[in-house]
Order: C-alpha cells, then sequence, then structure tokens
C-alpha cells in the first residue's frame, strides 16, 4: 500500500512537472484565495492579540456590557459595530447603578461617547472623540496621566482631561494644564493630560490619544439630559469572581430591561473581537476576494483535470490492462489535484503573510502568527483539492479499458 501511494506521488509529480506552466497557473486560483484567507486570519489575529494583551495586564478581571446581543465572527465581518453604532443604547444609569451593588464587584465606570467640534487655538481633527464617564474609568482602564489629575467628584463639572496628541494638535504644545478649550459651545479647563498611547485598538474603542475625557454628567447636560451608554466596563475583585459576576449581572440587567436581553455581557477573549473600523473594511474585501478566488480556483482545478483526463485516456487504457484498479486510478488523479491544491494553499500561506506584514505598516497592530491559520490553510487547500478533484478523478476510474487502448494520445 506504502509503495503504491509513492508511486501515485512520483506520478503526480511527473504529471505535473511536464506541464508546469499550466499547473502553476491552476494553482494560482487556490493561491489568491488562501492568501486573503491567511490576511484575514493574520489581521485579525494581531488586532484581537492587542486587546487580549491589555485585559491580561489589567489583570484579567474586567467585564464588559454593550448594548445588542454579540455579532458572531462573521457578522462581525459584515455588520461592524463601532462605539458610534450604539446612537440608541439600551443601557441605562439606573443598569450602572445597579451593578454596582453586585458582590465582588470593584469599580463599575459608564461609556459615553459624544459627538461636536472641539476647539481650542485650532480646531481638533473630525476623529477626535469626546467621553463622558466617571472618576473610576481611569483605574479601570489603567489610564496613565502624563501631567495632572484625572477628574473626580472634587473636581470642577467644567474640568476635562484630554490626550496627549490632541492637546498638540489643539494647542501646539503637550503641556496643556489650566487652558481652555469648548466642546459644543461650553467652555472646558484642562486639568490633565494623559500620557502617549500610541495604539487607537482597546476594548474600549476609543484613541485616548486624541480623545477628551469630561464628567458623565456634564456630558449628559451637552446631550440634552440624555444619556447615551455605549459601554459599562465592571473590575471584579477577583478573576475566579468572574463567572458569578457575568451570571449576577445578566440576571439584574434581564430583571431591569422588563426581561429584554438587549445586551451583551463579556469576558476575556469576547471582549477582544476587533473593534478596528479599517480592519473590518480590509476583512470585508479580502474576504470577498476569498471567496471568489477559491470558487475560480476550484473551477480551475476542476477544468485542468478533465483535460488531463482526456490527454492520457490512453494511459489510463494501459494501466488498467496492466492490473490497476478503478480505485488505482482514481487516487492516482486525486492525488494530482490534491498536489496543485496543497502547492497553491503553501504559496498562498507565505503570500498572505507578506500581505498583512505590509498592510500592518499602515495598522496600530501586527499580524498574528500561530500554529492555526498554517492549519487553516492546509485544510482549505485539502478541500479544495479533494471537492473539485473527485469529479475527474471517478471519470478517469470509470473509463473503459477497451475503448481508451484504442484512443491515441
Amino acid at each position: 500500500m506504502r509503495s503504491l501511494l509513492a508511486n501515485h506521488i512520483q506520478n503526480a509529480r511527473q504529471a505535473l512537472q511536464s506541464n508546469r506552466a499550466r499547473s502553476i497557473l491552476t494553482m494560482l486560483g487556490v493561491t489568491i484565495g488562501v492568501a486573503s484567507v491567511t490576511a484575514i486570519l493574520a489581521l485579525g489575529g494581531g488586532a484581537s492579540k492587542i486587546v487580549d494583551n491589555q485585559i491580561n495586564t489589567l489583570g484579567g478581571n474586567i467585564v464588559v456590557i454593550r448594548p445588542g446581543q454579540a455579532l458572531n465572527v462573521f457578522s462581525n465581518i459584515t455588520q461592524p459595530q463601532t462605539s458610534q453604532g450604539y446612537a440608541t443604547s439600551t443601557l441605562t444609569e439606573s443598569d450602572v447603578d445597579k451593578l454596582r451593588d453586585l458582590d465582588h464587584v470593584n469599580a463599575v465606570a459608564p461609556l459615553m461617547i459624544l459627538g461636536g467640534t472641539i476647539k481650542a487655538n485650532e480646531m481638533a481633527p473630525t476623529d477626535s472623540k469626546v467621553l463622558a464617564t466617571t472618576s473610576t474609568f481611569a483605574d479601570i482602564s489603567d489610564l496613565k496621566l502624563r501631567e495632572g489629575q484625572f477628574l473626580g467628584e472634587d473636581i470642577a463639572e467644567n474640568a476635562a482631561v484630554v490626550g496627549q496628541q490632541l492637546s498638540v494638535n489643539i494647542f501646539g504644545s503637550e503641556s496643556s494644564i489650566g487652558r481652555t478649550m469648548t466642546i459644543r459651545g461650553k467652555q472646558f479647563v484642562i486639568v490633565g493630560v494623559l500620557k502617549m498611547i500610541n495604539n487607537p485598538i482597546n476594548f474600549n474603542s476609543i484613541d485616548f490619544d486624541n480623545a477628551a475625557i469630561i464628567n458623565f454628567e456634564t456630558g449628559k447636560v451637552l446631550n440634552d439630559n440624555v444619556s447615551q451608554i455605549q459601554q459599562i466596563n465592571i473590575r471584579a475583585d477577583s478573576v475566579k469572581k468572574l463567572p458569578s459576576i457575568v451570571k449576577s449581572a445578566e440576571k439584574t440587567l434581564q430583571n431591569n430591561h422588563n426581561g429584554e436581553r438587549d445586551f451583551s455581557v463579556l469576558v476575556g477573549k469576547e471582549i477582544s473581537q476587533p473593534t478596528s473600523q479599517l480592519f473590518y473594511s480590509i476583512a470585508g474585501v479580502t474576504a470577498a476576494i476569498a471567496a471568489i478566488s477559491l470558487f475560480v480556483g476550484g473551477i480551475g482545478i476542476m477544468n485542468i483535470m478533465l483535460v488531463t483526463v482526456a490527454e492520457r485516456t490512453h494511459e489510463i487504457g494501459i494501466r488498467k490492462s496492466l492490473g490497476a484498479s478503478n480505485r488505482d486510478i482514481m487516487y492516482q488523479f486525486l492525488i494530482e489535484s490534491l498536489a496543485i491544491s496543497i502547492g497553491g494553499g503553501i504559496v498562498g500561506y507565505l503570500a498572505g503573510y507578506v500581505v498583512a506584514f505590509i498592510i500592518s505598516e499602515f495598522l496600530a497592530f501586527g499580524p498574528a502568527v500561530n500554529w492555526q491559520i498554517a492549519v487553516s490553510a492546509v485544510v482549505i487547500s485539502i478541500i479544495m483539492g479533494t471537492l473539485f478533484g473527485l469529479y475527474p478523478a471517478i471519470r478517469a476510474a470509470r473509463k473503459d479499458p477497451i475503448d481508451s487502448l484504442n484512443r491515441h494520445e
């Protein structure tokens, strides 16, 4: 059996080498498809790894609550949700108050993202965010100050903390303590400047380098006294208590929402679903390319294998006359199909990482390198080779040996 398999592999190698240009062109469709899948998984893994590391750095005891049900992986690509997407949040201040009363909850902080232009000496870029929250937010998210202090109960209502880059953008200086800026026409005094993070990807979906942070109650006033809470962060007093806190939070929120489960309670890797809109755009485009390329590549494999079977009809007749069974003939051509597909998959895997590393130069994170992506590339290649090579292989196996011998190459 082993020698027969080795013989099939040797025959496949010789057949592919004899038509090298045709084989390479046939591999190309599989290569593009696998490269696209590899790039998606690598970039997605890289974005997730950043948030995973953040959660682990914070002690792994963070619970995040967001409005709406959590989406699956496919929906995250086709229907990306960023903090801007929660225009009509179902989370309320009552939810925040009740969550604070749960056992083993160390701190709770609501997040409300506001629109509006930030002005000082210069106008802030349009992608600058205004975050309304409470004093506990800095501790939960481990925000570090370059200078000044964070918001607190003893701080004036019109106080604000700004990211270091935002300070440079609107004041022309990293040091802006005591200076004033306006948000939606209301004047704020800078009391703190955050340390530069250089990483817009985080579980809060906020680029803190370009953000302004104000008191939650003041944020409500700017929003016509309406609170739109896009996220609630909870810090547990122990990682071991996370399961019980999740159950208690789900029960509490469901009761508070009249039995409606219009929220998601997330922990661990659930929190680290990529939130970068740019990543989702890349993922959506490459997913479409991958699906089309894999299908076209599969059709290409089937087409070329049918041509190969037709060209080698006489050879099939000779092999059968020498005792080869239908199964032997089928395996021979199926192995050739798998060789084309797996060869294209290996090249596609390497090319996908090249593309991922190039794209990552324009992003705030690098691609993840792990064995799961390599296994995915191999599995896709095997499925492609088997699925689209099976029909030509069966067709070759069913050829009548007498008719095949009468055919000339």
